[in-house]
């Protein structure tokens, strides 16, 4: 028992060292860039020696390939929840893309300089980790696809809509609006623009009854 325990206290102590290297690498990243951010700053700003980052991480790469894992997986999971919340509470499809606006706006809320990194990476296609990058996006943009196919399939939604294509505008209409908001209009609140993206999303913008 005693044993199960160090093992278990050893386990909780490495993930908060990697979620302090992570936050670390983030933060640098996302101000001066990948190429431009050492191991050593990345040790310095999370508090711990060298050594330590390569104990958890083989490289720099690595480090960053496994950061966009654990951001992604995050966002994931925080859409799942809504649409899961949603369900358990009686509501429509539409309620539950919805929910997922307002849960992929908190996130991006409270991890702005992660989303900037990771829009950014998007666009580009000569980094190691860009398989991983398509991978971790697919498994976002699923679990939108999975809440418009089950519309799709009792009627809610149209036949004639394009899950995948409807799925990734979704995501990305989250995505570049809160990053607008964060670098332009800041002075707005989280319920302000999930209340725009809302009638967006619910096609209450032409002033149609």
């Amino acid at each position: 028992m005693e044993s199960s325990n160090a093992a278990s206290g050893g386990s909780t102590r490495r993930e908060a060292t990697r979620q302090k290297l992570y936050e670390a690498a983030v933060t640098l990243i996302a101000e001066q860039g990948f190429s431009a951010t050492t191991v050593d700053e990345i040790a310095e700003r999370a508090g711990v020696a060298k050594g330590t980052v390569y104990y958890n991480f083989a490289s720099k790469s690595v480090l960053f390939e496994e950061l966009l894992r654990h951001g992604v997986g995050l966002l994931t999971a925080s859409l799942r929840e809504a649409a899961e919340r949603t369900a358990r509470d009686g509501g429509t499809k539409v309620d539950a893309l919805d929910a997922m606006v307002r849960a992929g706006l908190v996130f991006i809320d409270r991890y702005p300089s992660f989303t900037q990194l990771y829009v950014a990476e998007l666009w580009r296609t000569n980094r190691t980790w860009q398989s991983t990058l398509m991978v971790v996006r697919q498994q976002a943009v699923a679990v939108v696809e999975g809440v418009l196919r089950e519309g799709v399939e009792n009627g809610e939604f149209s036949e004639e809509i394009d899950v995948a294509l409807t799925a990734s505008a979704l995501v990305g209409m989250v995505l570049v609006a809160a990053l607008d908001w964060k670098s332009f209009q800041p002075e707005r609140s989280l319920d302000d623009v999930h209340s725009a993206l809302s009638r967006l999303l619910q096609g209450r913008v032409s002033g149609r009854r």
